[in-house]
């Protein structure tokens, strides 16, 4: 005689597990003093313990994948100036070409990715992505001509295009609103620290040229690899999915109740199929035409800060700068980028209870004055060295807009 599974266990355990989660996830937290300083300060104990394994998975491991997607991308301009142009005999526009290339490949990839993430487990999905921008990056130190540079840097925009918005999607279903900006900006911070690091890792391997018959800037490359396959390879076994879905080690069935209480607070649906409706709802929706403005002045205008920096540092003849000087000196842009995204994001957190309009207007504000004064270009030198450091802080409003 067969015997049929008994489930009612399971379901009690259940139902046990969304009682005690109902009982300690408050719907609106009472700020505090001390939780203008760390959100988690104002929740229960058991809250507490939740969101601190919260942050020693998802926030490590994807600032972790933040860092060595930056630091596979920032490469370029540090190589660019220490040795690739000449070797691979580049003129002209044909940096640019570059990342132009590199840029279409991240159009490219970014509809199908922000698709997939939605039907893939993060866990293979982005580990994977990483994985194979690790690898290419490395086979851009055996490239002995630009076409294959311009190959593998399209390849590079295009697997890792769906990384950030695929992380910042899986931000918002484990954090509430007064929780996410921070979590966005620490994580947005690991790239400005990856830009760099590029830059002085670049001055340290300087001292390698000729090693192993290879060039300073092919050994960038491989030491970019080299720092990045083992992280590609941890997120396979950190990266928790979504609360519904999530099948990591360091989570139990308690803390995934409450993850899925936190969410029904702030009003976030299970993932739903995609209909007729919802895509007219979302080519409706006034954020798709809105939000890209400041994107555009600020994050992306602002991302060009620190590379034509350091250009305009190479083509500088009095005074001549040295390839350390030129590589280090233009890392105060993401410098004040990452200074300025601690600013924002706490402020908007705390000060201004969720609101993230008044930073983004005050930094796109800065950044119209910045191109103002550049595209001018006969400004004082100081005043110059100020604008390109000033594009920083537009960048850091990237936080706010994605949450």
């Amino acid at each position: 005689m067969s015997k049929t599974p008994d489930t009612s266990v399971e379901s009690d355990d259940s139902t046990n597990y969304e009682l005690r989660a109902a009982r300690v996830v408050a719907q609106n937290p009472v700020q505090t003093r001390r939780s203008y300083f760390w959100d988690t300060l104002n929740k229960s104990p058991e809250e507490r313990r939740f969101l601190f394994k919260l942050d020693a998975g998802i926030l490590t491991i994807t600032c972790l994948g933040f860092f060595i997607k930056y630091l596979d991308q920032a490469n370029l301009v540090n190589a660019f100036v220490s040795g690739m142009k000449e070797d691979l005999n580049m003129f002209g526009n044909q940096l640019n070409y570059v990342t132009t290339i590199f840029t279409v490949g991240s159009i490219v990839g970014n509809i199908p990715s922000n698709l997939l993430i939605t039907r893939i487990r993060p866990s293979i999905y982005l580990s994977t992505l990483m994985v194979f921008w690790s690898v290419l990056t490395m086979c851009l130190s055996r490239i002995t001509n630009y076409q294959q540079l311009y190959a593998l840097r399209f390849f590079i925009g295009l697997t890792e295009s769906g990384f950030y918005p695929g992380i910042e999607y899986m931000l918002g279903s484990w954090y509430r609103r007064d929780e996410l900006a921070k979590r966005a900006g620490i994580f947005n911070i690991t790239g400005s620290i990856a830009t760099m690091f590029s830059g002085y890792l670049m001055s340290a391997v300087i001292g390698l040229d000729g090693r192993g018959g290879l060039r300073g800037w092919q050994w960038l490359y491989i030491m970019d690899g080299v720092i990045s396959l083992p992280i590609a390879a941890a997120s396979f076994f950190v990266l928790p999915d979504y609360p519904e879905t999530s099948r990591v080690w360091y989570l139990n069935e308690g803390d995934k109740a409450i993850a899925k209480r936190r969410m029904e607070l702030e009003g976030r649906r299970k993932r739903q199929p995609f209909t007729k409706k919802k895509v007219l709802k979302i080519l409706s929706s006034w954020h798709l035409w809105l939000l890209p403005l400041p994107i555009f002045f600020c994050v992306g205008a602002g991302g060009a800060g620190q590379p034509v920096f350091a250009l305009y540092l190479k083509a500088s003849k009095h005074p001549k700068y040295t390839l350390r000087q030129i590589n280090n000196y233009p890392t105060t842009v993401p410098a004040m980028q990452a200074a300025s995204t601690l600013a924002y994001t706490w402020i908007s957190d705390s000060v201004l209870r969720g609101r993230r309009w008044p930073i983004i207007l005050w930094a796109t504000s800065i950044n119209l004055v910045v191109f103002t004064s550049l595209a001018a270009w006969t400004i004082p030198v100081g005043w110059h060295w100020a604008c390109y450091i000033l594009m920083g802080q537009g960048v850091a409003i990237s936080p706010m807009m994605m949450s």
